[in-house]
């Protein structure tokens, strides 16, 4: 239930972006609505570190756009965790959260699920805060909060099978344990870190916040385990979820 709100939710956001952006937006390409946009909502390191909301922003041709965000700084960690810069972000991001969200809810509960996915948002955009202080760019989309649902998983069901259907020269269907399938996951967040791949050049997507909200996913769910005494590596018979996943994958999204 709190899985499939969170994915309305991000729809909803997604198209007030498309009817902002039009249809370039698709592809992360932007125009000054959808930058005022980015600017207004997303949250911006620099401006947490310095204490002070940006109010305006040039546009290149001597005017400028009003950017102030109606709302205290901090409270864009939280907007920006629901918007995305293009298709490929958003719908890369939804299907992650469709097929590994519902088993982590099933697992945590609703409440304490909503209260997990937000923490571990939370923490990915700190995290990112952490190494990029200075930074102006605005930060926007699921993704560290997903990581954080992605993290939990593993810890909760690392043995589950997951069928994949890759795309690497011919087309194949294979049913891969999740510690594989994640394990591939993070693989792909330390590419990215190193080659610096974005989705559009207004925003940032933050392979940190990646790293950090699937690690903190983790974290929590390992301690939690330790507190309530659990062994914090399942075996492969206390592993299995509520419900079957399926994941179907072509090449690697944000």
């Amino acid at each position: 239930m709190v899985n499939i709100a969170l994915i309305i939710l991000n729809a909803l956001v997604f198209l007030y972006a498309l009817a902002i952006g039009g249809f370039g937006y698709l592809t992360g390409g932007s125009n000054l609505g959808i930058v005022d946009f980015y600017y207004t909502w997303g949250f911006i390191p620099l401006e947490l570190t310095s204490g002070e909301a940006f109010r305006t922003l040039g546009t290149g041709f001597g005017s400028q756009v009003n950017v102030a965000t109606p709302a205290p700084t901090w409270a864009t960690i939280f907007f920006g965790m629901f918007m995305h810069g293009g298709l490929l972000h958003f719908a890369g991001n939804m299907v992650y959260l469709w097929v590994f969200g519902d088993n982590i809810e099933a697992r945590m509960g609703h409440i304490k699920y909503l209260l997990f996915y937000l923490l571990v948002g939370v923490i990915a955009t700190l995290r990112h805060w952490f190494f990029f202080q200075q930074s102006d760019t605005p930060l926007i989309g699921a993704s560290g909060a997903i990581s954080g649902v992605l993290g939990a998983y593993l810890m909760f069901f690392p043995y589950n099978r997951v069928k994949v259907v890759v795309i690497f020269f011919l087309i194949t269907a294979a049913n891969l344990p999740a510690l594989y399938v994640l394990g591939f996951y993070m693989l792909l967040q330390v590419i990215q870190l190193v080659t610096s791949i974005g989705v559009s050049d207004q925003v940032s997507v933050a392979i940190w916040a990646h790293i950090g909200g699937f690690v903190a996913g983790a974290g929590i769910v390992a301690a939690y385990k330790l507190l309530t005494r659990q062994p914090i590596w399942p075996s492969r018979y206390d592993s299995q979820p509520s419900s079957p996943t399926q994941f179907w994958r072509g090449r690697p999204l944000d």
